[in-house]
C-alpha cells in the first residue's frame, strides 16, 4: 500500500482493488480528501482505462452512489508456477480470475531453458485460444523453486541446482512482451494466494509446499516475510536426521528423510517405478501399504520440525499445500498429530493444521497476484496517470 499522505491516483486504486472503499463517499471517508481532489484522481484512473464505473451502490439511502472497480478487460496477466517435477501455467484477467491453464511434468532439474521454452510455447497457444496476443499481456508473474533477490528480481545464488543461479526471468521471454515482471519463490507465491484468497480471516500463517522438496513460507501480520536475501522459511535443511545425503549437498537434512525425493528413493528401492510426486499420490490412493507408511512417517518428521516454527512465530494456522498434500490422510493427520503432541501448550492453543484451500491452483493464483501487485503498484500508477 502507498503512504497514506500521498495524494496520487495509486492510493485511490489501492483502496478500490482491496475492496476497502469503492464509492466516492467511502473513498472520501477513508482518505480525508476534498471532493475535487478525489474527482480528479478518479478521472485520471477512468481516462487511463484502469477502472470502470461498475454500477450503483445504494449505501446511504437517497441517491445511489456510483461504485468503481478494476477494468478487468484492460489486459491479461500470465502466471507460471515452477516446482520440483511439475510446472503449471495460467492466463488470468487483471483481478486474477483464471481464464485458461495448462501443466506439464517438467520443473527445477530440467533447467530454465527447457521450462521457459515450454512456457512460452504454451502461452502463445493459450493466448490464441482466447483470441488475444502478447500485446494484451500487462504483467507476468513467476514462482521459482529457490530464493529471489527482491531488489533485482534475479534468483539469488547459490540455488539447489546451479542452472538457476543468477537467472533473470525476463531474459527468457520475447521482447514482444511489454509486460511488468514479478518473480518470487514458489512457496511464497503460494502463501500470497493462501493468505489473501484462501484464509483471509488469519493474519499469521505458516505455509508449507510439499512436493519433491519441502518449502516453507511465513505470513506475518498479513504479509509474506522474505528475509534479507529472500531465503526466509528455509527450515527443511536443519541437520538432525541421520546421515542421508540431501539434494543441497549436506547430510541429515529434514528434506533428505521427509520430502517427495526421500519417499521416491525409498519406494524405488522397494522396486516401484516412481518419477513424480503425482506417482506417489496415485500409489497411496490405490492403498499401497508402502506408500501410506512412508507418507505417514514423512508427515510425522515434518510435524516434529514444525514444533520450533510454531514456538518462534506463533501462527494461527499451518497450511499444507503442494502436490504431496493431495495424498490427504494419513499424511496430513500425521503432521498434525506430531506437531500438536510436542508443541508447547501456549503455542499449540488454537493452532490448526489445514490442507490448502486453493489446492493445485494456489501457485498460479499467487503468481497472478504478484503480477497484479507490480502492475498496480501505487507510485507507478500515480506516475502513469498524472
Amino acid at each position: 500500500m502507498a503512504h497514506a499522505m500521498s495524494t496520487g491516483s495509486g492510493v485511490v486504486l489501492d483502496l478500490i482493488r482491496a475492496g476497502l472503499a469503492t464509492t466516492r463517499p467511502a473513498l472520501i471517508d477513508e482518505l480525508g480528501w476534498s471532493r475535487i481532489t478525489l474527482a480528479r484522481r478518479l478521472d485520471e484512473l477512468l481516462a487511463a482505462g484502469i477502472i470502470i464505473v461498475a454500477g450503483q451502490s445504494d449505501s446511504r439511502g437517497g441517491r445511489p452512489a456510483e461504485s468503481f472497480a478494476i477494468n478487468t478487460d484492460a489486459g491479461l496477466l500470465l502466471s507460471v508456477d515452477i516446482g520440483g517435477s511439475h510446472t503449471r501455467v495460467a492466463v488470468t484477467d487483471l483481478v486474477s480470475t483464471i481464464l485458461i491453464e495448462d501443466q506439464a511434468d517438467i520443473g527445477l532439474w530440467e533447467g530454465p531453458d527447457t521450462v521457459f521454452t515450454w512456457a512460452n510455447q504454451v502461452f502463445d497457444y493459450l493466448l490464441r485460444q482466447l483470441g488475444k496476443t502478447r500485446a494484451d499481456v500487462r504483467g507476468i508473474g513467476v514462482g521459482v523453486p529457490g530464493p529471489v533477490d527482491a531488489a533485482t528480481g534475479r534468483l539469488a545464488a547459490p540455488q539447489i541446482d546451479a542452472q538457476w543461479n543468477d537467472v533473470l526471468v525476463q531474459d527468457y521471454f520475447s521482447a514482444d512482451y511489454t509486460a511488468i515482471f514479478a518473480v518470487d519463490r514458489d512457496v511464497n507465491i503460494m502463501a500470497v494466494a493462501e493468505s489473501r484468497l484462501g484464509w483471509p480471516e488469519h493474519r499469521d500463517l505458516t505455509v508449507l509446499k510439499v512436493g519433491l522438496g519441502i518449502g516453507c513460507a511465513l505470513v506475518l501480520d498479513g504479509r509474506v516475510y522474505r528475509g534479507a536475501r529472500g531465503g526466509a522459511g528455509d527450515f527443511s535443511h536443519s541437520f538432525r536426521y541421520g546421515d542421508e545425503l540431501c539434494s543441497c549437498g549436506q547430510r541429515g537434512c529434514l528434506e533428505a528423510v521427509a520430502s517427495g525425493y526421500a519417499i521416491r528413493r525409498e519406494l524405488n528401492a522397494l522396486g516401484y517405478r516412481i518419477r513424480t510426486t503425482g506417482d506417489i499420490v496415485a500409489l497411496s490412493r490405490m492403498g499401497s501399504p508402502d506408500a501410506v507408511r512412508l507418507l505417514a512417517a514423512a508427515g510425522a518428521e515434518i510435524g516434529n520440525a514444525l514444533v520450533d516454527v510454531a514456538g518462534l512465530l506463533n501462527p494461527a494456522m499451518i497450511v499444507i499445500g503442494g502436490q504431496l498434500a493431495e495424498a490427504g490422510d494419513p499424511y496430513l493427520s500425521s503432521v498434525r498429530e506430531a506437531l500438536l503432541a510436542h508443541v508447547r501448550a501456549f503455542s499449540g492453543t488454537g493452532l490448526t493444521v489445514e490442507p490448502s484451500r486453493l489446492g493445485n491452483k494456489a501457485g498460479v493464483l499467487g503468481a497472478s497476484l504478484i503480477a497484479q501487485d507490480a502492475l498496480f503498484e501505487a507510485d507507478r500508477i500515480s506516475h502513469l496517470t498524472r
